[in-house]
């Protein structure tokens, strides 16, 4: 048998990581910041994969069953086009995970056990963007036409994946989106500097040249109804991801000044795009006292944003305790994902964070001047009961505020006309319920992603979105033909 990559690599070459601008350099703009990284420190990377025997990276980390171990090889080998296809073979848009994906992979890593893990989201990235200069992402039209046809709504990486799939089957293909554009949370969540559009755009273009049908600005259960789509289309798929935000209900919360984070995001998204922004609906972080609230992704996001928009000052604050800077006995062992501090590139930009603070009022006239907080003591980890926590007893403070985002997270899917005339059932969290092959309880309408997940990973949405063209697939034609990743 073959042995995959180089034995020594992983002795021999230490991780390597994208040179980025410095802050101050980026901060003059909205693009991406990293700098090219040469063919040679690829191959390099490449090697360092270890021919583990069972690649956890591959079985336990990546939600797609991606090859990872089979394209490292090739990389390391110099074999990009072969690397690509397998790259392609169980993900459509490794130029999304490439970059904003948190790589569970890498956790999961062996090589994690006592180093640092091979460099598998940079590779990823690598292989996609060669691959796109050098003309090697053709579209890829059906071979026959089905006859049959499906409906997609929302064009976010779940919708998008299931669309690629499902035309690439042979089916009439159209996509609904509400928004100007097609990209769902890629385009209008995730700022640019993480992700730019034109990444987007070139898929976009390729799907539309296999026949991929984009109708935008066009609100299901709205605009167009359910059943006027269930009249012409043969099936249905919901992936409108989860919209409705956390929210902090607190007095002071209605003043002028606090606002979703995700508004705040997609606003400035749009600004970006040249999109004009009346003044009375702007939202701007420009000499103001940020507060953000909520230490995930998307409060992180918020602060790039806000320093780029020239905030005078940008605290992050967290309701749970500040993780440990290193594994120890408290984390999940590998190869699950650790529990452990990190720290964006966007907090290198410059903010203060701070943990175990809950919020307790905004104070101001018309508009927030200010935050009251407190700090609080959680117990200890029990496996029994689930951790609490008490105020700690002097530590109150005010805060200057005059700009509050609130980036705690989201529910579940929008209840709004669609999933009303949809009547299908929900779980406990407001989810749409799905079974094995993601159809929900009315025949015929199948739901993927954030809708059926909850707010979740980019990698597992579109994972979910090729599980879901399997499943119409075998709906509409008695059988499939799809790649099925998650067996692998």
């Amino acid at each position: 048998m073959k042995k995959l990559g180089k034995p020594t690599g992983f002795l021999e070459y230490k991780k390597d990581e994208w040179e980025s601008l410095t802050p101050a350099e980026r901060l003059k703009n909205y693009k991406e910041f990293h700098k090219n990284f040469s063919v040679e420190k690829l191959k390099e990377q490449g090697a360092r994969c270890m021919d583990c025997g069972i690649p956890f990276c591959h079985s336990w980390g990546c939600p797609l069953g991606n090859l990872i171990p089979d394209w490292n090889d090739k990389v390391y080998r110099g074999q990009f086009k072969d690397a690509l296809d397998l790259l392609h073979y169980t993900n459509n848009f490794p130029e999304f995970t490439g970059k904003v994906c948190p790589a569970p992979c890498e956790k999961a890593c062996t090589l994690s056990i006592n180093d640092s893990p091979v460099s598998i989201k940079l590779i990823e990235h690598e292989i996609i963007e060669k691959a796109f200069k050098e003309g090697m992402v053709p579209p890829l039209p059906p071979v026959y036409e089905s006859g049959k046809s499906a409906a997609i709504v929302g064009s976010g990486p779940s919708g998008l994946a299931a669309a690629q799939q499902l035309r690439r089957a042979g089916h009439k293909v159209t996509v609904y989106e509400m928004d100007e554009k097609p990209g769902g949370l890629l385009r209008y969540g995730i700022p640019d500097f993480k992700l730019e559009k034109h990444v987007i755009d070139r898929r976009i273009k390729q799907m539309e040249e296999e026949g991929v049908i984009f109708q935008c600005g066009i609100k299901a259960g709205k605009d167009i109804s359910l059943k006027y789509l269930m009249k012409d289309i043969d099936a249905v798929l919901i992936a409108c991801g989860s919209k409705h935000p956390r929210d902090l209900n607190i007095p002071g919360r209605e003043l002028d000044g606090v606002h979703f984070a995700m508004d705040f995001l997609s606003q400035n998204n749009r600004r970006v795009d040249g999109i004009k922004i009346s003044k009375d609906e702007e939202i701007t972080a420009q000499g103001k006292n940020v507060v953000v609230i909520g230490g995930g992704d998307t409060g992180s996001d918020c602060v790039g944003t806000s320093n780029r928009q020239g905030a005078k000052t940008i605290l992050q604050i967290e309701l749970l305790p500040k993780p440990h800077e290193q594994m120890d006995t408290t984390n999940p062992s590998w190869p699950d994902w650790p529990d452990i501090l990190r720290t964006s590139s966007s907090h290198d930009e410059g903010c203060e964070r701070k943990w175990s603070i809950s919020s307790l009022e905004i104070k101001g006239k018309d508009k927030a001047e200010s935050i009251v907080v407190e700090e609080v003591e959680w117990s200890k980890p029990n496996p029994v009961e689930r951790p609490s926590m008490t105020p700690v007893p002097g530590t109150k403070n005010e805060i200057k505020a005059d700009l509050i985002l609130l980036a705690m997270g989201f529910i579940h899917v929008e209840h709004g006309e669609l999933i009303d005339e949809l009547g299908t059932n929900l779980d406990d969290r407001g989810n749409v319920i799905i079974d094995k092959n993601c159809m929900t309880s009315v025949k015929g309408i199948f739901s993927a992603g954030d809708s059926a997940l909850g707010a979740s990973l980019v990698v597992r949405a579109i994972a979910q979105g090729r599980n879901a063209a399997i499943g119409i697939d075998k709906f509409l034609m008695g059988e499939s033909n799809l790649p099925d990743t998650t067996l692998l």
